[in-house]
C-alpha cells in the first residue's frame, strides 16, 4: 500500500464543529473540545478528519458564510488552538483537512463591503453586479437555493444594481473571471496549507465558472437553485489552477469537491485528466440510493465504469450536514450497521459523519429551536460524549439532543461490545489491515433476491462481503472465515451459508 495516496486508502471522519463538544459553557462546539477527543478517533481508527468551517462567520449560514477566509471564529477559539489541534491529530497520524468555501463570502466580508459601497470601487468587480433587467427587476430568472424559491438577485440600494447569490442573500457569490479574485483565494489556500492543514473540501465546486452571459434558466427548471443547474466549463480551468497551488506543497495535500448537479450522470469532469480534484462526492447519486441490492449493485456498477474511464477514484458517503442520517432514513439500527459495512468495503474513499458510529438519529427540533435556513437542524444534534444528564459537554448545547442521547453516549456503547461503535471499530481495523478492502478490485457476483455479492481482490488476498438488503434470512452460496458480522455473531468461525435478516458480513476467502 505504499504507492497507494493516503486519501485513497484512508477513511475520513466528518466533525461539525458546533456540535462536536464544547469545553468554555457556551453550549456550542468548540476546538478544544475536538482535540480533547481525538483519541476517541484513533481508538475508532480512522486516518484523517475534516473540519466544517471555523473562520470568521456572522453565521447566517452557520460558517458557510465567511467574513475573514484567514482567522478562527472566536465561537471555536484562535488559530493558536486550531494551530495545536492541527499538531497534536498529526502526532497521532490524523491529517487534517479544512472546508474552504469558495463560491461566496460574507456580505459582512471587508471585500464586499467596499464592493457595494459605489460601482466605482476597486473591489466592485470582485462580484457578479448587474444592472436591472432592461424592463425593471432582476437580471434573470435564477434562484436561489435558500429560502426556497427565492430570487438569486438582490438589488443594493445606494448602487442601483443586482448582486448574485446563489444561496442566502447573506452570502453574495464572487466573481471567479476576476483575477484579482483568484490571486485572493490562492493566498487563502497558501495561508492554511503553510500552517500544516492537509487539504481541503472544496464547497460547492460547481459554482465557480458561471456562463458570463447569465442567461436564463430553461423554462422547465425555472424553481430550482441555480446551484444546481450551474456547470460551465470555466470551473475545470479555475479547479486545475487551483490544483497547482496545492500539488506545490509536498505530503500528498488533497481537494475533494462537493458537486451537487441534478442532471448529470456522473462527475468524473471534475476529476480532469488528474489535474483538478482528487476526490468528488457525486452527492445526490450517493446520499439517495434507495435501500435495496438492485439499487446499490447498479450504484457501484455505474461509479465504478465511469471512474474506471477516466482512472479516478470514488468516494462513499452515507450520512452528512446536509443530509438526514442514514439511520433515520433507513429506520432501524440492523440497517444501518448492514450500511456501515457497505460504507467501509465499497470501492472508493469512505467518508463517515460523526456520530455513524454511535448509530445516531435526527434529533427532533421543535419550531421554536429551529435556527438552520436549510431545515438541516435535525441531523446536526451534538454529539453525546458520557450519560451525564450534559452528556460531557460543558452546557446545554445549541440544539437538542438526539434520541436514546444516554444510551447512544461513546461512554455507553465502548462498555458494551456488541454495540455498533464496536461494529465500526472492527470494520475500520479489518480494512485498515487489507489492501483488498483498500484498494483492491470489486467484482459482482449472483447472489439470491435482496441480496447484494461482491468480492475485493488485491493480489492473493481476497474478501467476500455479502449484504441482505431484506428483512428475511437468506440462503448464500459462499465460504469463508467470517471477519466482520453486522450484528458481531460467528466471527473467527465458518460462514454457515444464511445471511440474517437485514444482515452482512465480510468474509476471508
Amino acid at each position: 500500500m505504499r504507492d497507494v495516496p493516503w486519501w485513497r486508502s484512508g477513511v475520513i471522519y466528518q466533525i461539525y464543529p458546533r456540535s462536536f463538544a464544547d469545553t468554555d459553557g457556551d453550549g456550542i462546539g468548540d476546538l478544544e473540545g475536538i482535540r480533547r477527543h481525538l483519541d476517541h478517533l484513533v481508538w475508532l481508527g480512522v486516518d484523517a478528519i475534516w473540519l466544517s468551517p471555523i473562520f470568521r462567520s456572522p453565521m447566517a449560514d452557520f460558517g458557510y458564510d465567511v467574513s475573514d477566509y484567514c482567522d478562527v471564529d472566536p465561537l471555536f477559539g484562535s488559530l493558536g488552538d486550531l494551530d495545536r489541534l492541527v499538531a497534536e491529530a498529526h502526532a497521532r497520524g490524523l491529517r487534517v483537512l479544512l472546508d474552504w468555501v469558495p463560491n461566496h463570502t460574507s456580505d459582512r466580508h471587508p471585500w464586499f463591503v467596499e464592493s457595494r459601497s459605489s460601482r466605482s470601487n476597486p473591489k466592485r468587480g470582485w462580484y457578479v453586479w448587474r444592472d436591472p433587467a432592461a424592463a425593471g427587476g432582476p437580471p434573470n430568472n435564477w434562484r436561489a437555493a435558500f429560502p426556497s424559491g427565492s430570487r438569486a438577485w438582490t438589488l443594493d440600494p445606494t448602487t442601483r444594481q443586482y448582486y448574485l447569490h446563489c444561496f442566502l442573500r447573506e452570502q453574495p457569490d464572487l466573481d471567479w473571471w476576476n483575477p484579482e479574485v483568484i490571486a485572493a483565494m490562492r493566498d487563502v489556500v497558501r495561508f492554511w496549507l503553510d500552517r500544516g492543514i492537509d487539504g481541503f473540501r472544496v464547497d460547492v465546486v460547481q459554482c465557480l465558472g458561471k456562463d458570463p452571459a447569465l442567461p436564463d434558466d430553461p423554462p422547465g427548471m425555472v424553481g430550482l437553485p441555480h446551484a444546481v443547474l450551474n456547470d460551465h466549463p470555466s470551473t475545470h480551468e479555475r479547479l486545475r489552477e487551483v490544483r497547482r497551488w496545492v500539488d506545490a506543497y509536498p505530503g500528498d495535500r488533497m481537494l475533494v469537491g462537493e458537486v451537487f448537479l441534478l442532471f448529470q450522470a456522473d462527475v468524473t469532469r471534475y476529476y480532469g485528466r488528474g489535474d483538478e480534484l482528487h476526490l468528488v462526492f457525486d452527492l445526490p447519486r450517493t446520499l439517495h440510493t434507495p435501500w435495496n441490492a438492485a439499487a446499490w449493485r447498479e450504484r457501484t456498477v455505474t461509479s465504478q465504469a465511469a471512474h474506471g474511464a477516466v482512472g479516478a477514484w470514488p468516494t462513499i458517503v452515507l450520512s452528512n450536514h446536509d443530509t438526514p442520517r442514514h439511520r433515520t432514513r433507513l429506520g432501524s439500527e440492523a440497517r444501518a450497521r448492514a450500511a456501515a459495512v457497505l460504507l467501509l468495503t465499497l470501492p472508493g474513499t469512505p467518508f463517515l459523519y460523526a456520530g455513524e458510529e454511535l448509530g445516531l438519529e435526527d434529533a427532533v427540533v421543535p419550531p421554536v429551536r429551529r435556527v438552520d435556513p436549510g431545515g438541516r437542524d435535525g441531523c446536526r444534534a451534538p454529539i453525546p460524549w458520557d450519560t451525564s444528564p450534559l452528556h460531557g459537554w460543558a452546557a446545554a448545547p445549541w440544539l437538542p439532543w438526539p434520541p436514546d442521547a444516554a444510551k447512544r453516549s461513546v461512554a455507553a456503547l465502548r462498555e458494551d461490545p456488541a454495540s455498533i461503535l464496536h461494529l465500526y471499530r472492527r470494520l475500520l481495523s479489518a480494512r485498515r489491515t487489507s489492501p483488498a478492502l483498500q484498494a483492491g478490485e470489486w467484482i459482482v457476483r449472483d447472489a439470491p433476491d435482496g441480496v447484494l455479492v461482491y468480492e475485493r481482490v488485491a493480489g492473493e488476498e481476497r474478501r467476500s462481503i455479502l449484504v441482505n438488503f431484506t428483512g428475511e434470512a437468506r440462503e448464500v452460496a459462499a465460504t469463508g472465515r467470517v471477519l466482520v458480522a453486522s450484528d458481531g455473531a460467528g466471527e473467527g468461525g465458518a460462514f454457515g451459508g444464511v445471511l440474517g435478516p437485514d444482515g452482512a458480513v465480510v468474509l476471508a476467502t
